[in-house]
């Protein structure tokens, strides 16, 4: 396998394939990073062109697309029949113009989005989503094991570039919904760490009504099983009078509070919280 691009990432990536007992290339534009891969046995390669050819896979993690522009930028006829895996972040469109730039290369591509910190690395713990070409991930999937817990999504190369940003949105929300439950309990004298557990709680609770939510959703039916967009509609505003009176900015559940505004104005008040789905997506016809 080879590996381009050696920052923090890179280096793990490598690292995890050189434990398993694969034979590794690495390119990087400042050797000097690879000089403790290449004590443990890594080939330091003079050029992408040479890290290219020396094996039928390349993964390339570079900090963003214009490097990875930069650095390709002189690779042609070596993809030929070889298979790229791009791990550089960036979005679905970036990924599916590079997988029409590696179809006219005669190479099979996949992207990729490492869901991990370079730490977890080559463990189970380390969640990598690929998408794009089936044959490349069946073919190679023991190697990919290596990185991970390798994942294919489907066909669509934008897939994971969208799977990482949805995941990001879950992640963001979930923190920041935390934040403000700590600033509200701070006000009584309640430590953050006193009041986690008791937050992990609820949002385990809240990921238990995923699928059920994610069932109407799919069907396009909200019967409101547990509570209407008018019952959650009070609660926020309770939410939002509380923030406000214990001097907490209530920025973030007005967001929310308005959401639901805009879907109750709509006349959807008796429908369930996942009705809101209709607020947030495109509607048809749309760019």
């Amino acid at each position: 396998m080879t590996i381009v691009g050696l920052g923090l990432m890179g280096r793990a990536l490598a690292d995890a394939v050189l434990t398993a007992g694969h034979r590794v290339t690495v390119w990087n534009r400042t050797a000097a990073k690879a000089e403790r891969l290449a004590s443990r046995g890594a080939r330091l390669a003079a050029s992408v062109e040479s890290a290219v050819l020396a094996s039928p896979v390349s993964i390339v993690c570079v900090a963003d697309y214009e490097s990875l522009r930069q650095a390709f930028a002189s690779v042609s006829g070596e993809l030929d029949g070889r298979v790229l895996v791009n791990l550089t972040s960036g979005d679905p469109e970036q990924a599916r113009e590079l997988a029409r730039w590696a179809d006219q290369a005669g190479a099979r591509s996949l992207d990729g989005a490492i869901m991990a910190v370079p730490s977890t690395i080559g463990t189970a713990d380390a969640v990598i989503l690929l998408s794009g070409s089936r044959a490349a991930f069946e073919t190679h999937q023991s190697l990919l094991a290596a990185l991970g817990d390798a994942t294919f999504l489907g066909d669509d190369h934008g897939l994971s570039a969208l799977y990482d940003v949805a995941g990001l949105s879950v992640m963001w929300g979930v923190l920041n919904a935390w934040l403000q439950g700590v600033a509200l309990l701070s006000t009584a004298g309640v430590d953050a760490s006193a009041f986690t557990p008791f937050a992990a709680q609820v949002a385990q609770e809240t990921v238990g009504w995923l699928p059920g939510y994610a069932a109407q959703i799919d069907r396009g039916s909200f019967t409101p099983d547990d509570a209407t967009l008018a019952t959650h509609a009070g609660g926020i505003a309770h939410l939002v009078r509380v923030s406000e009176k214990l001097g907490v900015d209530a920025e973030l559940p007005r967001l929310f509070g308005s959401v639901v505004a805009r879907a109750i104005a709509a006349g959807r008040a008796e429908l369930s919280y996942a009705a809101l789905i209709e607020q947030l997506t495109p509607a048809p016809g749309a760019s």
